[in-house]
């Protein structure tokens, strides 16, 4: 099975450690995984901001770059949500030689923690020494690809971790991408609440699956004065790496 990587441009550019843990579990799931070295951006960004022209031409990039691969597996619900969410509502504004590509794309496509239970039917075989862990469920993971029960089940097989879940585990954490630029002073009052829930449920560490809500909340932890709460992918925790 050929599995190519969308690493993102977050995970890229400030957490790599994500992509890395990413492949490690593809690779002993027994993918033949790929990483094209040519990929930037899904075009969500854009997409969002109404850029639909510069959209268009990423998620055309993207189409060509992982084109040979049988599946595209993606550790954020936000990126893997535009590509199989939103690529579809692109097609009437592609040439029509290329709408069958980005529809096949778009079908296999998927988030990192359902593509491990639900397509090769993973078991993490990592520990951890973190006692206790609460989980945040990302907005477009959750709405758009229906990613709810697929990290749990995961992370209930990983030696030492007990999951404990926070009030209101899938209310948004205020970052939204653009939203929180264009919103700071709303987005710090969600990012606020979640902090406090955070705090509320006991655990040592929050983990998650999109590193933009990942930076945002713990931004906002420290900013609070929170030094001890860990703010971890799933993907670090399912390969025992949650250091550093």
């Amino acid at each position: 099975m050929r599995v190519g990587l969308f690493v993102t441009c977050l995970v890229d550019l400030m957490r790599p450690r994500i992509g890395f843990a990413a492949l490690q579990l593809l690779e002993a799931a027994g993918c033949a995984v790929v990483v094209p070295s040519t990929q930037t951006c899904c075009g969500q960004p854009g997409y969002n901001s109404g850029e639909r022209q510069s959209a268009i031409a990423l998620a055309r990039k993207v189409a060509r770059e992982f084109a040979e691969c049988d599946y595209v597996v993606v550790p954020s619900g936000s990126c893997a949500g535009m590509i199989r969410a939103h690529y579809p509502e692109l097609l009437k504004d592609v040439p029509e030689a290329e709408r069958d590509a980005l529809r096949a794309l778009a079908a296999r496509t998927y988030e990192l923690t359902d593509f491990l239970t639900t397509v090769v039917h993973f078991v993490p075989r990592s520990k951890t020494s973190i006692k206790t862990i609460t989980y945040h469920d990302s907005c477009s993971g959750l709405r758009e690809l229906g990613v709810k029960q697929q990290p749990r089940a995961l992370l209930a097989q990983v030696e030492g971790a007990q999951l404990r879940e926070m009030s209101e585990c899938e209310q948004c954490c205020g970052f939204g991408g653009a939203f929180a630029l264009k919103f700071g002073e709303i987005s710090s009052h969600i990012a606020e609440r979640k902090c406090e829930n955070i705090a509320a449920s006991g655990a040592d560490a929050v983990v998650l699956g999109d590193l933009g809500c990942m930076l945002n909340i713990e931004g906002r932890l420290r900013r609070r004065g929170d030094q001890k709460t860990q703010v971890l992918h799933v993907a670090e925790v399912l390969t025992g790496k949650t250091a550093g």
